[in-house]
């Protein structure tokens, strides 16, 4: 059973039968997710819950989409390749967490891994999440420029498509500030796409909010919230599995590559 405060914005408590929540289990509220373009949860999913993401990843085979240094870094197409991590879209802490902020015919049009080890390592620079995969290119005023990533179309689309998404990522190991845990600038979302020069004023400008989170946390972002992260010092693994969930279908002939909808 699920209880909740009726004012949005207010924490949202879960009682401990929520499945896949810990006890007691406090969410943002869709106003802080608004304000500061995002938010942690630090106690998510449970351990079990954990150990199920743990093997759906594991069961991956190589491919298109698979990146490999030895061990397994970045997997895209993930709700295609493990279909196991559909079922995140069930779960009533997930549901909960989500609706208020984009109702509840959300859904899912992305999965995928990302992971840092001490074989595959890396920076990424501050910036925003701008382009999203579709089914086919199809040009249509305001989607563009195009690119290609693992055989798969991408575009940019309209900033009021991107406003209209949020990130929703998974963690599968401890996240602190030695193990590239992510860094954001609150609020920088509501100043609507970037160019580099002005997102290198934004940074200079505002200081930023470190994401450390244990295994189990859920961290929500406004993809138009500026973010980056630093190279791993701790040699250890950084699971992260990264969900992105919309509310509302692309203008036709447009479509999402991999629009996956939660179980009715």
């Amino acid at each position: 059973m699920v209880a909740m405060r009726a004012s949005i914005g207010c924490p949202v408590v879960l009682a401990a039968d929520a499945a896949g929540a810990s006890p007691e289990v406090q969410l943002p509220g869709a106003r802080d997710v608004n304000a500061d373009g995002f938010a942690i949860l630090p106690d998510g999913l449970d351990e079990s819950w954990i150990a199920r993401l743990r093997t759906a990843i594991d069961s991956v085979e190589s491919g298109t989409g698979v990146r490999r240094r030895r061990d397994v870094y970045a997997i895209r197409g993930l709700l295609r390749r493990a279909p196991g991590i559909r079922e995140l879209l069930n779960l009533p802490l997930v549901r909960s967490l989500v609706e208020p902020i984009l109702g509840p015919g959300f859904f899912a049009v992305s999965g995928t891994l990302f992971d840092k080890t001490p074989r595959a390592n890396w920076k990424v620079a501050w910036h925003q999440d701008l382009s999203i995969a579709v089914r086919a290119r199809v040009e249509m005023p305001g989607f563009g420029p195009w690119s290609t990533k693992a055989g798969v179309p991408h575009v940019q689309p309209p900033v009021s498509v991107l406003e209209g998404m949020l990130a929703v990522r998974f963690h599968l190991d401890d996240c602190g500030e030695d193990n590239g845990a992510l860094r954001v600038i609150p609020g920088s979302h509501r100043l609507g796409r970037l160019s580099a020069e002005r997102i290198r004023e934004v940074v200079d400008a505002t200081a930023a909010r470190i994401c450390t989170a244990p295994a189990g946390a859920i961290v929500v972002m406004r993809p138009l919230c500026v973010h980056a992260s630093s190279s791993a010092t701790q040699a250890q693994n950084r699971r992260v599995i990264h969900l992105e969930l919309v509310a509302r279908d692309l203008p036709p002939p447009m479509e999402w590559h991999d629009a996956t909808r939660a179980a009715p």
